[in-house]
């Protein structure tokens, strides 16, 4: 009931007044706490000279250790950062405060090149809910089982393809993957080499990963993309202007060729095929343009993640022939020597499961993870967290918690294991694919691919070392690359068959559906 007299108003005033009293004392209280600790900043530039020369991920996860706190602040050029360092940190904020935390900074240079559709960069709000709403829809636990069978069948073909050129072992992880989104999103069937549209993700992915915080200058000073392309310092644009092209060709060629299919009556079982028939059938929430972007969303994400946690599993086979010798006693025991396993063999490994976490978890494929966005003033363990900052969950310092992940630098999947068992007191990794309402919907569908994946290559393949021609073993260099996305530098290895009863089935694999 509103205040109608004085009498009223002063009735009604006293608790307001309280209230407007209780709400400005404590703003004004909070804007007295300090910011979290963090290195020392410089006039105007602040600390941006300090993350040059090494990871972010890495000197934040030092800081951490420095100031002897979860979180700690930086200032990039009048940028507010703020980076947390446990799963308590992320927990707290991130996912009990996931209201406030769950949308992105400004990100210039990615807009710029066109990446501003894909649901991992957009801005949180109603089209974000609605494209979410859709791919968790195709993305439940029960759904993606469906994905199983296009899995299997482009593992087997990941291995036919390393029987017959070993050497590109890295270039055959991107088919793989491209056998199972692609299909999966599309209904569209991979070509085995030089695959349009596998290359395509490649460049792209490739393009967007070489935005990290504090490499391009118009990241921190927004009007400088108003700036002529020809002028000096400007080779930004030039980059920016490269990748729009490419995200503008992710966003609309294979969804084109999928229409098209269904137009004509060739029709596969996919999302696109789903989703617009639902789309036909009834008023529906979505349209056709959303139906596009959450394609191209699965399209790009789903490929990224898996490729790049197969990279460092052949890379951790490399550094720990231990664990490899293992996993495949485990796999022959299961499913016999030379025996392809199957995803209703995944319940009785468990060494390989451990395998799989501790895959993720050793180099994570988002260091820094993606940034979140704080929306309004915020207050944690005494510290004044500002509106406007951007907030990064530092997934290495995560994943690298000697508190719950002892000797994190080694790679030891028994970490996860207890009497022979997965030990559930032991955190999965799930950091890796984010936090909060931002966590991707398609972790599922990534950790399956890999461990068919994996499993299917330690059945028919021992990883060793290269050995040059003079018989000396060539080592790799175990370095991985800055970006939003982590990749290992390229490195070699060889194949070896165990047996020729697992060759043959290698080749008779061709024959499966």
């Amino acid at each position: 009931m509103a205040p109608t007299n004085l009498s009223d108003y002063l009735l009604w005033g006293a608790p307001i007044a309280a209230a407007l009293y209780l709400t400005w004392s404590r703003n004004a209280s909070r804007s007295k706490l300090p910011l979290p600790p963090g290195p020392r900043k410089l006039p105007i530039l602040g600390n941006l000279l300090d993350v040059g020369g090494r990871p972010m991920s890495e000197a934040c996860r030092d800081w951490s250790r420095e100031y002897n706190s979860d979180i700690i602040h930086l200032n990039l050029a009048g940028t507010s950062i703020i980076v947390l360092s446990s799963l308590e940190a992320t927990d707290n904020l991130m996912e009990k405060r996931s209201a406030i935390y769950s949308d992105r900074p400004p990100m210039p240079m990615l807009y710029m090149m066109g990446f501003e559709y894909l649901l991992i960069f957009m801005k949180y709000g109603e089209m974000w809910k609605t494209q979410r709403r859709l791919l968790n829809h195709h993305l439940s636990v029960s759904a993606t089982q469906n994905v199983h069978p296009l899995e299997r069948k482009a593992a087997h073909a990941l291995i036919r393809r390393l029987l017959h050129n070993p050497e590109a072992f890295l270039d055959h992880l991107r088919v793989m993957i491209g056998d199972v989104i692609v299909p999966f999103a599309y209904g569209i069937d991979v070509q085995p080499t030089d695959d349009p549209y596998v290359t395509l993700i490649e460049k792209a992915v490739r393009c967007g990963s070489q935005v990290v915080p504090g490499r391009f200058l118009v990241d921190n000073f927004p009007l400088l993309k108003y700036v002529p392309e020809w002028m000096p310092g400007a080779g930004f644009k030039k980059i920016a202007r490269e990748g729009r092209v490419l995200t503008q060709a992710l966003r609309n060629v294979p969804f084109a060729e999928a229409k098209r299919q269904m137009m004509s009556g060739e029709v596969k079982p996919s999302f696109t095929a789903s989703a617009l028939r639902d789309l036909e059938a009834e008023d529906n929430y979505y349209d056709e343009n959303i139906v596009k972007d959450v394609a191209a969303t699965m399209y790009t994400a789903g490929g990224d993640t898996t490729v790049l946690g197969l990279s460092t599993f052949f890379l951790a086979m490399l550094a720990n022939p231990e664990a490899q010798r293992k996993a495949q006693q485990e796999i022959d025991a299961v499913v016999g020597v030379g025996n392809l396993p199957d995803f209703r063999d995944q319940d009785h490994m468990p060494y390989v499961a451990a395998l799989v976490k501790e895959i993720l978890r050793w180099k994570p494929i988002t260091p820094l993870g993606v940034p979140h966005y704080l929306t309004a003033d915020d207050e944690y363990h005494g510290y004044r967290l500002p509106a406007n900052s951007i907030v990064f969950g530092n997934v290495v310092a995560i994943l690298g918690d000697e508190n719950i992940y002892p000797n994190p630098e080694k790679f030891d999947p028994e970490r996860f294991l207890l009497d022979g068992k997965l030990n559930p007191l032991v955190p999965d990794p799930v950091a890796a694919f984010g936090f909060g309402r931002r966590l991707c919907p398609g972790r599922h569908i990534a950790e399956s691919s890999i461990w068919i994946a994996v499993v299917s290559v330690l059945a028919v393949f021992n990883i060793k070392k290269e050995v040059d021609k003079d018989g000396n073993v060539v080592e790799p260099s175990y370095e991985y690359g800055d970006g939003i996305l982590s990749a290992p530098h390229p490195f070699k290895c060889t194949l070896e068959v165990r047996s020729e009863m697992a060759a043959r089935l290698v080749i008779e694999s061709a024959n499966d559906v």
